[in-house]
């Protein structure tokens, strides 16, 4: 069956509640389809941002929004056991209701890294943990014991009061391996952000199943100005070529080449982040490495066509990973100029 195309927006965890909380209601409100919540790894600390919970921050805009769908984008089986996990994804469920919630696994190395919590073996792992969550989640009695992680949960009683459904689960992959995983046994493959529609194909090539292709685009708007639509994903998109130089090389490796972008080209990038924050990083981003990284960024018939390529390339479900000033217009101008395109009011 062929998957629906949404749009949404993936939300990094690193800014303060009210902030999230808003740019989630206007969200809601344009009718975006939906907010994923990438957990902001405590390496933001070091440029002037706190980390903060993606399962807790969820059941709260949960809460303050209506239809717009939630998604954990990702949070890791490393640092919550899955039992744990399938408890946090209950108060989501309850707190959104039927069918508003995403389930998103990744393992997030560069949090590892940051609490010192050592693993070599992913793909065994992600694989038992996508197995108790689902198991602990469906409410019979559950008795698992992995390489990993184990679990011995009581079946739930008729009376008890809770949601019962399975949700959607996610696997975020980068390397291939992981993705053929995700093509296997989740419902959906997430890709990290710098994903161009080459990296696109890539997925797809190796996913080898009709799932769902979420994909973290950096993006910006702007009515009609479109350096000024650009200019929030050249710092975005500084931030995160700093992160691919700085902490997560290898699997990264693919997702630069694809995009035609070299370490050497971007290492000024994540020197200047080190030296002097994200803006000037942002200084680094030239012209020429901003549009290798495919931002849906600019006015918003560049935005419109932006799109279109990512869902020729095979994406299903568009992550919007916007920055700059004025994000609550900028996100009101994507529901005004760019969702009717495809099919939303």
């Amino acid at each position: 069956m062929a998957q629906p195309f949404r749009i949404g927006v993936m939300q990094l965890t690193m800014e303060p509640l009210e902030e999230m909380l808003g740019s989630a209601r206007a969200m809601d409100r344009v009718g975006m389809d939906t907010i994923w919540l990438a957990e902001a790894y405590p390496w933001w600390r070091k440029h002037g941002m706190e980390a903060r919970s993606s399962t807790v921050t969820s059941g709260l805009i949960a809460k303050e929004t209506e239809r717009l769908a939630v998604g954990w984008g990702i949070i890791s089986p490393f640092t919550r056991h899955p039992v744990q996990v399938a408890m946090d994804a209950r108060v989501v469920q309850e707190a959104a209701g039927p069918g508003r919630f995403l389930l998103g696994f990744g393992t997030s190395k560069i949090f590892l890294n940051n609490a010192r919590i050592p693993t070599k073996r992913t793909l065994g792992p992600m694989r038992e943990a996508v197995e108790i969550v689902r198991g602990v989640l469906s409410g019979q009695p559950f008795e698992y014991e992995g390489q990993t992680f184990g679990a011995s949960v009581p079946g739930l009683q008729d009376e008890a009061e809770t949601p019962r459904d399975v949700p959607p689960v996610y696997v975020a992959a980068t390397a291939p391996k992981m993705q053929a995983l995700a093509g296997e046994i989740a419902d959906g493959c997430l890709t990290p952000s710098i994903t161009t529609p080459a990296f696109v194909r890539y997925t797809r090539e190796n996913v080898a199943a009709d799932i769902d292709i979420g994909c973290t685009i950096v993006a910006s708007i702007h009515e009609s100005n479109r350096d000024a639509g650009r200019d929030g994903a050249r710092e975005i998109a500084g931030m995160y070529l700093a992160n691919k130089v700085q902490n997560i090389q290898g699997a990264a490796d693919t997702l630069l080449d694809l995009a035609g972008l070299t370490q050497n080209e971007i290492r000024p990038v994540a020197e200047a982040m080190e030296q002097g924050g994200r803006l000037a990083a942002k200084a680094k981003v030239t012209d020429d490495i901003l549009d290798k990284c495919k931002p849906i960024a600019g006015t918003p018939a560049d935005c419109i066509a932006a799109i279109e390529e990512y869902r020729d390339a095979g994406c299903t479900h568009i992550m919007l990973e916007l920055w700059g000033d004025r994000r609550h217009d900028q996100i009101e101008l994507f529901g005004k100029e760019v969702l009717p395109h495809f099919g939303r009011r």
